[in-house]
């Protein structure tokens, strides 16, 4: 079975330096897909770990000429990469990833298991943690950036001054320095600029010509190398006019407009930056009952740890004592804390609040809900939207289009009679001009920050095809239980006559309480809630099917269905009409009888859940369409409908039937997203054009959807297609602005408009205009946080028919 990891590649300076690593992978044994990110500075793979595995990868990384760690995990993930040694030495294995909810065990997709370590290395070596991953090496390459900058700039002016360009634009007379020719001075000062600013370029140029690619690098080395090597041979064959000054000043712009972009893209990726730092480095462990502080990275599974108040949890667990309240916002964007008891679920990096609690480790390691949703955004990031493949081959192209467009214009200018060097500047200027740098930032960094928008409000986008796709929906179909509504009964109204409410509700509770009946429970929780007195009784007697009997402080208390009335033969009279009243509107109705006499109904429903009716709200507001997907008959279906303001019902559909509906909907033009969180929704969200699964929904609704929901709430799914339509929204504009940009710029920087209008761009102006536009794309896409997103709703009462005496609290 095919398994994909995503590796930390360090150094990938230029967008377009991604297509090298892609290339040499791909041809590789057992390598069937590679996805390299220069933003975040990863790459995604799959691969047949009989074949190959996460070790090898990483070495052909770095044969690559970038840096590789191994897998790119959050820092307090310490996982061994597979790698054969002589030495027989081995560790811990890495556990299979299996979470994505840490109720369910919901698993989003493998990752590969550890192995042995290569002797003299560790583990955190290895896996490069405490700060291996790719992004968090940006600031050093930032750093890199600048300090090549200053020193192109420092030496570029001098040269410029000493240049035939200075002396004529600036009146420079200063003679050079220890009486050496002003050529030769300049090819002085010009070799740190080359040797060490510039290296960049020409590593990066020989890296791509041997992973049999083209990218910026290429252009930017035969523009800088040409006019160089030029100047150079004409310097040491006596004298001439040379371009030192061209080749420099073109240096230090690339790189100052790179230095800004890298600076401007590396916001792209705070949103994984922040995940990767939310765990916490050490974890208490208990031993022999005493507390130990250990590196959370060698917590193993069946350890019992110690989370004081205030304190952050390490790992996925299980509580074994204590009760407290978690605050999960930060993993999940749940915005309020979850009580936590024994047998509680609890997630790593959320934050106890205020009791101490034990917890049992079960998740460690890449296995944890933290590592998981790292793993799933990282992907999201690294995969290629339509958009973006296009923009790669076209920048692909556009490389050659510029090395022959700048040899055909050096050859036009030549043999129409202008000198070597006029023909040379326009030639150098064209081949800058039209690096694809641009091309290549316009769609990732929209994702990056896209997928990034998400992940903090718990909506994970799989990949960026179900980002692009997203803005595209026009109908979302919802599955009605536990998507809609909360998958349990709750109590709706309560009729009482000839006693009042409350003491029929009590009598029912204490009948109820000794039934395991789902009603029954819910019965119980809604008196409960009211503060009612709790009755005792004897006699309890259980009638299946019908209901149960019970003598409650001396009076006999029947609590069931018509059947079991006739067979105590109460007569209920007018309430039997309002029985069937409530009945017919998909309620179920539950009659009451004390002493003989009919005295009550109460009437249950599976409740919509709070944030329901906000987000059908928020779906018309985007003018989507809602339709309602149900087993339920109609009369149950049309209440929920009608409660939620939902456009469209379908009601009574057989669980292999959803996938039918779906497509019926796509025959008629629409484009449909499927949200649903069971083993029967499945087949419904692979037919969609969009799967949305709830994140508390089965392992398999979530392995089949595009979209998961880690809060479980409806409301999410309108906070989705706004994402994915502002960044669908940034992906054109920074595509427009590319192709528009290199349409515009290749013909003036050609010359074409010289002769008639005098418009001329020199290299320097023409490197200048080529950074601003990578720049440009960088910071629009940026502008995306900008995107305004409702804030997590705080828990309202759901919408119901009031009882005719609403208690204080309501029904929930």
């Amino acid at each position: 079975m095919n398994q994909t990891t995503v590796l930390e590649v360090g150094g990938l300076n230029w967008a377009s330096s991604a297509s090298a690593v892609e290339a040499t992978l791909l041809r590789r044994p057992g390598v069937f897909a590679v996805a390299a990110n220069a933003v975040n500075q990863t790459a995604t793979v799959t691969y047949d770990p009989d074949r190959t595995s996460v070790a090898e990868l990483s070495k052909w990384v770095r044969d690559c000429g970038y840096h590789c760690a191994g897998r790119s995990v959050p820092d307090h993930v310490c996982d061994p990469m597979s790698e054969p040694t002589g030495t027989g030495s081995a560790v811990r294995h890495a556990p299979t990833a299996a979470a994505l909810a840490p109720a369910d065990g919901h698993a989003v997709h493998d990752m590969p298991a550890g192995h042995a370590v290569p002797a003299g290395r560790s583990p955190q070596e290895m896996m490069g943690h405490g700060g291996g991953h790719g992004g968090m090496s940006m600031d050093a390459m930032v750093r890199d950036m600048r300090n090549r900058f200053l020193v192109a700039l420092v030496l570029s002016i001098p040269i410029m001054l000493w240049s035939p360009m200075g002396r004529d634009m600036f009146g420079f007379t200063v003679p050079a320095p220890f009486g050496l020719r002003d050529d030769v001075f300049t090819l002085i000062l010009s070799l740190p600029v080359i040797f060490y600013s510039a290296w960049i370029f020409f590593d990066g140029a020989y890296r791509a010509l041997k992973a049999r690619t083209l990218d910026m690098m290429v252009l930017v080395a035969v523009a800088v190398g040409a006019g160089w090597l030029y100047s150079v041979v004409v310097t040491l064959t006596g004298g001439g006019e040379v371009f030192y000054e061209a080749a420099t000043v073109l240096t230090t712009f690339v790189l100052l407009g790179h230095w800004f972009e890298m600076r401007a893209r590396g916001g792209a990726n705070d949103a994984i930056r922040t995940l990767l730092q939310l765990a916490p480095p050490m974890a208490v462990v208990l031993r022999d009952g005493e507390p130990v502080e250990i590196p959370t990275a060698d917590v193993v599974v069946g350890d019992l740890l110690l989370i004081r108040p205030g304190g952050k949890i390490p790992v996925d667990g299980t509580v074994e004592d204590g009760n407290s309240e978690v605050d999960e916002s930060m993993v999940t964007g749940e915005s309020l804390p979850v009580t936590k008891e024994a047998g509680s679920h609890v997630i790593g990096a959320s934050i106890n609040t205020t009791g101490t609690l034990r917890v049992r480790a079960t998740k460690v390691g890449s296995d944890t809900v933290l590592a998981q949703i790292v793993a799933m955004v990282q992907e999201a990031q690294n995969s290629k939207a339509p958009g973006q493949r296009f923009a790669d081959r076209a920048a692909f192209w556009l490389v050659l289009v510029a090395l022959i467009g700048g040899t055909g214009t050096f050859l036009v200018w030549w043999l129409v009679g202008d000198s070597v060097q006029t023909a040379l500047l326009f030639a150098i200027t064209v081949v800058v001009i039209t690096c694809p740098d641009a091309l290549g930032l316009a769609t990732p960094t929209a994702i990056m920050v896209g997928t990034g928008l998400g992940a903090k409000r718990g909506v994970l986008f799989k990949n960026a095809t179900a980002l692009e796709t997203s803005a595209r929906i026009d109908t979302v179909v919802m599955d009605k239980t536990g998507t809609l509504t909360k998958g349990e009964p709750e109590v709706t109204d309560v009729v009482a006559e000839g006693i009042g409410e409350d003491e029929v509700l009590a009598l029912v509770a204490a009948v109820e309480r000794e039934s395991e009946h789902p009603l029954a429970g819910a019965i119980v929780r809604y008196a409960d809630d009211r503060g009612l007195a709790r009755l005792t009784l004897d006699g309890f007697r259980n009638v299946p099917g019908h209901g149960a009997t019970a003598q409650v402080q001396g009076r006999r208390v029947a609590v069931g269905n018509r059947k079991l009335m006739v067979a105590e033969n109460v007569d209920f009279g007018a309430l039997m009409a309002r029985r069937d009243e409530l009945a017919s509107t998909g309620r179920t109705a539950v009659l009451v009888a004390v002493d003989g006499r009919g005295v009550g109904v109460i009437a249950l429903a599976d409740a919509a859940r709070e944030t329901s009716a906000a987000a059908v709200s928020a779906l018309h507001d985007l003018d989507v369409e809602v339709v309602m997907l149900s087993g339920d008959n109609q009369a149950t279906a049309q209440r929920i409908a009608g409660q939620l303001g939902i456009d469209t019902v379908i009601a009574e559909v057989l669980p292999g039937d959803k996938a039918t509906k779906i497509a019926e909907l796509q025959r008629s033009g629409k484009k449909v997203a499927m949200v649903g969180d069971g083993v029967n929704d499945a087949p419904a969200l692979a037919q969609a054009d969009l799967g949305i699964a709830i994140g508390a929904g089965t392992d398999v609704a979530i392995e089949t959807a595009d979209l998961v929901l880690m809060r479980s709430d409806p409301l999410d799914v309108p906070i989705a297609l706004r994402i994915g339509r502002g960044t669908l929204r940034k992906m054109r504009q920074n595509l427009g602005w590319a192709v528009g940009y290199n349409v515009i710029a290749l013909p003036i920087a050609a010359g074409v408009f010289e002769p008639s209008l005098g418009l001329v761009l020199r290299p320097e102006i023409a490197a200048l205009s080529m950074s601003g536009s990578s720049l440009i794309v960088a910071v629009n896409a940026l502008m995306l946080k900008r995107l305004k997103l409702p804030a997590p709703p705080q828990p309202q009462p759901s919408p119901q028919t009031p009882a005719p005496t609403p208690s204080p609290t309501g029904p929930r």
